[in-house]
């Protein structure tokens, strides 16, 4: 059966994408850390806030882009539709 997504919550989707964001660029920013702190000389190196506060950018970020991505989605449904899948339901259950 197709069916179309009729409206995305720009909150909810806003701050699931944010987390997923900020977790995700830990994954790369402690490596890019230890890395450069390792063995960069110390007035090469970036500063210690630095890696405090790029994860909290992401969130930021992460929360207003999909946010607006979503109110967008919202505003131009009843113009050009919606996102169509096709689902169905398990009848061995």
């Amino acid at each position: 059966m197709k069916q179309q997504i009729e409206r995305l919550s720009p909150h909810q989707n806003g701050k699931v994408f944010a987390v997923l964001t900020a977790a995700g660029s830990l994954l790369f920013l402690v490596p890019f850390f230890m890395i450069s702190f390792a063995s960069a000389p110390e007035a090469a190196r970036p500063p210690l806030w630095f890696f405090a506060v790029l994860p909290v950018l992401y969130l930021v970020i992460g929360y207003i882009m999909v946010a607006v991505g979503c109110w967008l989605y919202n505003l131009l449904f009843p113009f050009i539709g919606g996102i169509e899948y096709t689902s169905r339901t398990d009848s061995a259950t």
